[in-house]
């Protein structure tokens, strides 16, 4: 561990708690908006664990999640519309509880917290079964085919932790039209999962055979 990726790593979170809390408090007028608090924990807490045991067990992942920049500019037009749908999201949610539009009923917006949870879970043991992972699109240096555990279900199980997440966030906010927005990931999703697997099959030997070993990208019998 060294003290610049302390410092990246703590200020990237910071930043990412004060860039949430805007997005949330600021349309709801407020910071009595207790679904902005609950997502806020329920996403904020775990990630500081799991920066902690990273920075301390495998400083190299940690770099990995943290260098984000894409250079392929289809993946970089993926996260753009991604970012975007974020920003829409939250925004949607924060003005939905400021005027009282629409309210889900609370055991939704709980179910939502464990699913959360429950998805939180598995993008934790995919970090824990590829040490490869990193946010960009890219083969490493001695990267070799990951088939074991989630890696044997899907070939995407990170992709599909993070369609849970995303798709529980809105419910959480206790808004349905930050849902509706949220459903525009997994097109964006498939796209960047496209890309990627033209670059795996073309450079990683032994991915084209993984393939055909474990037919689903993300949803087992479904795609």
């Amino acid at each position: 561990m060294t003290t610049k990726l302390f410092v990246q790593a703590i200020v990237k979170y910071l930043a990412g708690v004060v860039l949430l809390g805007l997005l949330l408090f600021l349309p709801a007028g407020t910071l009595r908006y207790p679904n902005g608090w609950l997502l806020m924990g329920l996403l904020f807490i775990p990630m500081l664990g799991a920066g902690i045991v990273m920075m301390l067990r495998d400083p190299a992942l940690l770099e990995k999640r943290l260098n984000a920049k894409e250079r392929e500019g289809e993946q970089k037009e993926v996260i753009r519309q991604s970012g975007v749908m974020f920003i829409i999201a939250f925004v949607l949610a924060g003005l939905n509880f400021r005027f009282g539009w629409l309210t889900l009923p609370s055991w939704v917006v709980h179910t939502a917290a464990v699913l959360f949870l429950l998805a939180y879970l598995m993008w934790a043991e995919v970090l824990r079964e590829n040490a490869y992972l990193s946010r960009t699109v890219e083969v490493q240096k001695g990267q070799t085919v990951i088939d074991t555990g989630l890696y044997g279900v899907v070939r995407h199980p990170m992709y599909a932790a993070s369609l849970l997440l995303f798709l529980s966030m809105p419910l959480i906010l206790n808004s349905i039209f930050s849902f509706l927005v949220m459903l525009a990931y997994p097109p964006i999703i498939a796209k960047r999962i496209r890309g990627e697997e033209r670059l795996l099959k073309k450079d990683l030997p032994g991915y084209e055979d993984y393939m055909e070993r474990v037919k689903y990208r993300l949803i087992p019998f479904v795609w």
